[in-house]
């Protein structure tokens, strides 16, 4: 089918540019150089990331430039815009970091205003940094218009000393610095040569874990996600990723027929077997949300629970998301875990093809040590595990890839905010066998959910990964190693368990049995809570204002409005 002979009656777009009415819409049309014929094709809204705060968005802008290509070639009419991004490797460590799981709402807010306003009828999202790739998901699934998503890109690895290195060596830097196992000259050095060129980072960090979902849940094309930002293959990609979506038009297939209860199934099974980062469990959810699909913590879990982990990749192993795109890309991931029986090989894909059919041409690549066949795996479950119990009712999330330490007991010592945690840390003020907990970070208390990465990358650097494990109803960033469990739940804020624990009080954490409890008795935890007041919010303005009056438990994805349960209109149907 020929999109370019489209009856626009039953597009969106028919509103801002079919019969005498809208002669004003479309005289702002030819102002910008359309011609008659183009203002008369499907309209895809070509969306990116593209801003000059990181290395992460600095070629989305190129890369739309080709998918624009790919649109008009197929008879679309492509009209590109921007959304925003919060880099998290730069708003790490500080106040930032409350902008972060806020921007993920801000892009899928964005997308949808854009859309919405000007009755763009398809969409083809490119994303770079954490969180604009699960936003610009959302907002697919939210509009439910014919879309194609595409991932910017990683970064190239850097070298030291004969090492490949990623940004996680950098942060993990500054706590060997800290602890004198680190040059300032040393340090300098490593921080100038970690990140070489345009794309996000390299190890399976939270960027490639949503770039390795794009293609598992059946959003991107089948290999889109490896190619490095700096490649030219990437161009090709975009080129096709807006012809691709031109023929989802004339096929009329959505992103909610794509992305099925089965589709989340895939996403999460790739979370896992890559030893992916945990914030995969927050963003599956909220994606799930815009679906109306109960998809909550712990179904991820039970998803985790049964998923064999099967890439050695950073943090938890060897090497980085270049070195799947040089054996073979994300379809090898996506191959073993088929042959091996852990995907649903009949979930519909952007394609118009299975994800069995699309698999159907691969060979696995036996000539790697990077992707292990699921008969041989690293480790027969998961790299990433749900927990549950006294001190987490509502769920709690752990990376155990590359951990040697899966139980743990030990007393608390508690910080009510990141920054004492850090400043304790830094002057090394805390001891072996602690459970550091860092609360009130959680959603709706921090506002905002903050990443500890600055935290657990200097216990790292000093040495004590392995000597204390950390807790925090706030979240990691997918760089993070050791054993940090986050997404702790109900959050400090709301009264839960973790907001009523004291120093001393023993906590046990077991990844094996997923269990995460505190040896306090209930009857003096109902005491503690009549005498608990929940902080005041300081933030009384402004973004964070908002998020904290609408956003929801982390369990569901940390969302902040009903999504498509409650949906009565869908936009593609206007």
């Amino acid at each position: 089918m020929d999109a370019r002979t489209f009856d626009k009656s039953k597009l969106p777009s028919r509103h801002v540019t079919e019969g005498a009415s809208r002669a004003p819409h479309r005289s702002y049309y030819y102002a910008m150089g359309l011609t008659e014929e183009e203002i008369h094709r499907p309209f895809v809204g070509v969306v990116s990331c593209w801003n000059e705060a990181a290395p992460c968005n600095i070629a989305l802008q190129r890369q739309a430039q080709s998918a624009k290509a790919g649109v008009k070639e197929s008879g679309g009419t492509p009209r590109e815009f921007c959304t925003i991004s919060v880099t998290d490797g730069i708003a790490m460590g500080h106040q930032g970091m409350k902008s972060s799981l806020v921007s993920r709402e801000v892009i899928a807010d964005s997308i949808e205003l854009t859309m919405r306003g000007h009755s763009y009828d398809a969409i083809v999202g490119i994303a770079g940094c954490d969180k604009s790739l699960p936003g610009t998901m959302m907002a697919m699934l939210r509009l439910n218009v014919p879309s194609v998503f595409m991932y910017g890109g990683s970064i190239l690895p850097g070298k030291f000393k004969g090492q490949d290195v990623t940004i996680q060596d950098v942060f993990e830097g500054v706590g060997m610095h800290s602890a004198g196992r680190m040059s300032d000259d040393d340090l300098h050095q490593l921080e100038c040569v970690a990140c070489p060129s345009a794309g996000a980072c390299g190890g399976q960090f939270t960027a490639n874990t949503m770039a390795c979902v794009s293609e598992a849940i059946g959003l991107a094309l089948p290999g889109s996600a490896g190619a490095p930002a700096p490649f030219e293959s990437r161009d090709e990609y975009a080129v096709e990723s807006g012809k691709a979506v031109m023929k989802l038009i004339a096929l009329g297939i959505r992103p909610r027929d794509i992305c099925t209860r089965k589709a989340f199934e895939n996403a999460a099974t790739v979370v896992a077997a890559t030893g992916g980062s945990t914030n995969g469990a927050l963003h599956l959810p909220a994606m799930a949300n815009e679906c109306g699909i109960d998809f909550d913590l712990f179904d991820v879990a039970e998803i985790f629970k049964r998923t064999p982990y099967i890439a050695d990749l950073k943090p938890g192993g060897k090497y980085v998301a270049k070195d799947v795109f040089d054996i073979g890309g994300v379809p090898q991931i996506l191959k073993s875990l088929h042959e091996g029986g852990f995907l649903h090989g009949d979930c519909l894909t952007v394609t118009g093809k299975t994800m069995a059919e699309n698999l159907s041409t691969v060979t696995f690549n036996t000539e790697q040590k990077i992707i292990y066949p699921v008969s041989n795996p690293i480790s027969p479950t998961g790299g990433v595990v749900g927990l549950k119990g006294t001190l987490a009712p509502d769920g709690a999330i752990v990376k155990v890839a590359g951990l040697k330490m899966l139980q743990f007991r030990g007393p608390a010592r508690c910080f009510d905010c990141e920054e004492d945690a850090f400043r304790a840390v830094e002057a090394r003020d805390y001891k072996d066998g602690e459970v550091l907990v860092i609360r009130y970070e959680g959603p709706k208390g921090g506002p905002g959910m903050r990443e500890m990465l600055s935290t657990t990358a200097a216990l790292y650097g000093q040495g004590s990964g392995d000597k204390v494990a950390l807790i925090t109803d706030g979240r990691f960033s997918g760089a993070t190693r050791g054993l940090c469990i986050g997404h702790v739940g109900p959050e400090a804020v709301l009264g839960g368990p973790i907001g009523l624990i004291k120093d001393g009080d023993i906590i046990v954490i077991d990844t094996e049995t997923g269990q995460l409890d505190v040896e306090v008795e209930p009857a003096e935890f109902e005491r503690r809570r009549k005498a608990w007041t929940a902080p005041a919010n300081p933030y009384q303005s402004g973004a964070l204002r908002k998020f904290a009056n609408q956003v929801g438990s982390a369990r569901y994805g940390a969302v902040t409005h009903e999504g498509g349960k409650a949906e009565i209109v869908c936009y593609a149907d206007i």
